[in-house]
């Protein structure tokens, strides 16, 4: 398996993350076990793509990065940009630790904090770009987001979200105003990747 927009180097990066993944998810649950037969493109493609809306040496923020998707794909996809980080945001320890394994053993320009996000909002200051999957409904990843969105006009947001998103979204424009693009998945044809900017409170 590989991507055939990326160097070799960066396809056997991921073929290294993908085999660290497979041997830690025998005794932790990164991901639904029903998936792991489809890794590839089940998560590592389609964390991949959120690189390729935003791509280039930005600093990124994953929120709740268990397995490492987006986040982690998104830092070694990043090895070859000639800059960039990506902060992983994950609250559970031995996550953590894989995650922190996962980006010695590739190289990837990354750095793990194993904390709320609430945490990380204090901590971590300033970013280019958020990415968050499989972590919670649109008006709470907005809530998370909003105050590294306040600090910079530029930053932007990007969820993946599922078949149902329409109605998240209507759910949040009753609490935030938002300048939004849908990308269609290419790997679920009934997913999309909401690109969010422009953030704010909505006026009561």
């Amino acid at each position: 398996m590989r991507l055939d927009h990326v160097s070799r180097e960066t396809n056997e990066r991921l073929a290294i993350f993908a085999e660290l993944f497979r041997r830690w998810a025998k005794s932790i649950n990164l991901v639904a076990p029903s998936t792991l037969d489809d890794l590839w493109n089940r998560h590592i493609v389609d964390s991949a793509q959120i690189y390729g809306l935003f791509p280039g040496p930005k600093r990124w923020i994953d929120l709740g990065s268990g397995g490492g998707f987006p986040g982690m794909v998104t830092a070694i996809l990043l090895g070859e940009a000639g800059g960039g980080w990506v902060d992983l945001v994950e609250s559970n320890n031995k996550k953590a630790a894989f995650l922190r394994q996962a980006a010695r053993e590739t190289g990837a320009p990354a750095m793990v904090h194993a904390c709320r996000i609430e945490d990380a909002q204090k901590s971590i200051t300033v970013c280019d770009a958020i990415s968050a999957r499989a972590l919670a409904d649109l008006s709470l990843l907005l809530e998370f987001s909003q105050p590294w969105m306040a600090r910079s006009t530029e930053c932007r947001a990007f969820f993946h979200k599922g078949r149902d998103y329409r109605s998240e979204v209507a759910k949040a424009r009753g609490r935030w105003t938002f300048d939004l693009l849908e990308h269609r998945s290419i790997v679920e044809p009934d997913s999309v990747v909401l690109e969010i900017t422009n953030l704010a409170p909505a006026e009561l």
